[in-house]
């Protein structure tokens, strides 16, 4: 069977066994008071599309590649609006610097292994330069985030590939998310659980805006699990001891069709760091976390070369209180959602257990959620 192959089977056979456990609002978990979009997923948000490509091949190789799509058409010649806002900054964040600076993001976001930034980073670069528009570009800011995967994977391997990182690109569509094993999560941690890409949304009432958030989180964290403001993780003790193993990195990225400037980007950004501390992360030490969060709307494009002025309606600042309060609801659900989704996994000699199901709709019932 070829590598391809091999990776197809693999993805396709992780979603399918995913489907098998629920996600938050199917235990009756529904953080906070706006609802979530149709697929309550980042997706929800027009125009932007997600894909994986997901490795699980022997006994030590569970990593992969998870790739956003702020829009179909050519991004560096219609750069979005971004923003960054750091956590922890134990973590690579390839292209932040640039993305603070100019408030632009000019390549779909990529995630994956640690070691693998590089791979990911030369290939954005590549995929770039295959637009026949693109003849002129010398110049191609890469965004590339990461997970610390060693735990169940191979990390020095390295076995990522440029060819994973198109493939995640040229799979990535605008319908549901997979969750769970998939893509940059494959073989992520989470709490002392194995964690995982989870993926929520929210949509705001006509009358605060009308407008929609979407997050994906890649959960790889520590810190003591808090469901619904249940204290799941100290009442039901994961064997691989949460609070004494929360290294790894959290990637969290943000979409919204909001027209926001690139500074109240960041400010939404904050806000999804913060929506973190809600599931009990303890941001330590050795936790990459960040976040990235972009307007799709065209609004706040900035075409490249652009030179003349042109006039802006933007959301006023005043106005950001209700998407504040989306983007907290929708990071911690999708963080539910990236566990509740996971499976149990061997990799490189160590397992990984799911986050049980029953054990956690019991001690949710007996909390009255």
């Amino acid at each position: 069977m070829t590598t391809r192959m091999t990776v197809l089977c693999a993805a396709l056979a992780a979603v399918a066994s995913a489907e098998a456990r629920p996600r938050a609002r199917d235990l009756g978990i529904a953080p906070g008071v706006y609802a979530p979009g149709r697929l309550n997923a980042i997706t929800d948000v027009a125009g932007v599309a997600v894909g994986h490509t997901t490795l699980v091949q022997g006994a030590d190789v569970r990593t992969g590649v998870t790739a956003i799509l702020p829009h179909s058409g050519n991004v560096f010649r219609d750069k979005v609006a971004a923003a960054v806002f750091v956590g922890n900054a134990f973590g690579k964040l390839a292209g932040s610097t640039q993305v603070q600076e100019l408030g632009t993001l000019e390549t779909p976001i990529v995630l994956t292994s640690t070691l693998s930034v590089g791979t990911a980073v030369e290939a954005l670069v590549d995929h770039a330069l295959s637009h026949s528009a693109n003849a002129d570009v010398r110049s191609v800011n890469a965004v590339v985030g990461e997970t610390n995967d060693r735990g169940l994977n191979d990390i020095r391997g390295r076995h990522v590939t440029r060819g994973h990182v198109i493939d995640a690109i040229r799979a990535a569509t605008t319908g549901p998310v997979a969750e769970g094993n998939v893509g940059a999560g494959t073989g992520t941690r989470a709490f002392g659980w194995k964690g995982g890409i989870g993926t929520s949304s929210r949509v705001l009432p006509a009358s605060e805006g009308g407008h929609v958030i979407g997050v994906l989180v890649q959960a790889n964290y520590g810190g003591q699990l808090t469901i619904d403001g249940v204290p799941v993780g100290r009442l039901l003790q994961p064997s691989a001891g949460a609070g004494r193993s929360g290294d790894g990195s959290c990637m969290v990225v943000v979409a919204t069709d909001a027209a926001l400037s690139s500074r109240d980007l960041e400010r939404l950004a904050a806000r999804a760091i913060f929506g973190l501390a809600r599931t009990g992360s303890s941001f330590s030490h050795g936790s990459g976390d960040y976040a990235i969060a972009f307007s799709t709307s065209t609004e706040v494009r900035t075409r490249h070369e652009e030179a003349a002025p042109r006039p802006r309606t933007l959301v006023e600042s005043e106005s950001l209180s209700p998407l504040f309060q989306a983007v907290l609801e929708a990071t911690e659900e999708a963080v539910y959602n990236a566990l509740l989704r996971a499976e149990t996994m061997t990799g490189n000699g160590v397992t990984l257990e799911a986050l049980p199901i029953d054990r956690l709709r019991a001690l949710l019932a007996a909390h009255r959620r």
